[in-house]
């Protein structure tokens, strides 16, 4: 018999039979991982096994490779993110990105940390934008596809750095951008250490993040794009007039 106890995100929540359901849940040790929850359908446990709670599990199984149960503790149930939408659409994201891009079983503490963070911030109401957009970055260098934004790519300079190459990946300068700044992507300050200016930052950011998701990471996994789930908060997003949920 093999077992482990931890504790964890829920990631999703799928019914199998009549009576149980099948948990994927985000664990700083074990990174993803599934089991079965008898009963997990009941009027007892649905209320408590929804995507963004942190949860206490003892996960057991006879061999390592099998599917496994768990006993399930509720620990923080994070329910306020259900009436926020716009909160809702990024915990949606943020869950549908980590079954999309990483296998099951790979530790991950830095983001695990990074998640539980996001999902605490989005639940308490507080600011959270800036922290979704540096998430999506640390998805990228957990998955060894992160951006080298250290000095421009053309002339070494680590000053003013504005532009992203859509190729490399690496940072560009304003001078060094020369005639092609049209065929960059933007570098907003913010995740170079400075200042927040708007709305229009985070979209730069999350446009600079997707692009590099959708250039290296979908096509190694055999995928055509991108969870819908991830679209559906940009939506959301470009669809905001106000800069109040920044702050």
């Amino acid at each position: 018999m093999v077992e482990w106890t931890g504790s964890g995100v829920i990631l999703s929540v799928r019914k199998h039979g009549e009576t149980s359901a099948i948990i994927d849940v985000f664990t700083e040790e074990k990174g993803r991982h599934a089991g079965l929850v008898r009963g997990g359908v009941s009027r007892k446990w649905a209320p408590i096994l929804q995507p963004g709670a942190q949860v206490g599990v003892s996960w057991r199984a006879r061999l390592e490779e099998h599917l496994g149960s768990y006993q399930v503790e509720p620990l923080k149930s994070r329910a306020t993110i259900l009436n926020d939408r716009l909160g809702l659409a990024a915990l949606n994201s943020a869950t549908s990105l980590i079954s999309f891009a990483f296998p099951e079983r790979m530790a991950l503490p830095g983001l695990y940390d990074a998640t539980q963070e996001l999902f605490d911030r989005i639940a308490a109401q507080e600011p959270w934008l800036i922290h979704y957009a540096e998430w999506e970055m640390q998805v990228l260098d957990d998955l060894g596809y992160g951006l080298d934004l250290s000095e421009c790519a053309a002339s070494g300079s680590d000053q003013e750095l504005v532009y992203v190459s859509p190729k490399s990946g690496r940072a560009v300068s304003r001078e060094g951008a020369g005639e092609y700044a049209d065929r960059l992507l933007g570098l907003p300050p913010f995740l170079l250490g400075g200042a927040l200016s708007g709305l229009d930052d985070i979209h730069a950011a999350l446009h600079l993040s997707g692009h590099f998701l959708n250039l290296w990471l979908a096509p190694a996994l055999g995928k055509a794009e991108l969870p819908a789930a991830r679209g559906r908060l940009l939506s959301l997003l470009h669809g905001l007039k106000s800069e109040a949920i920044l702050n």
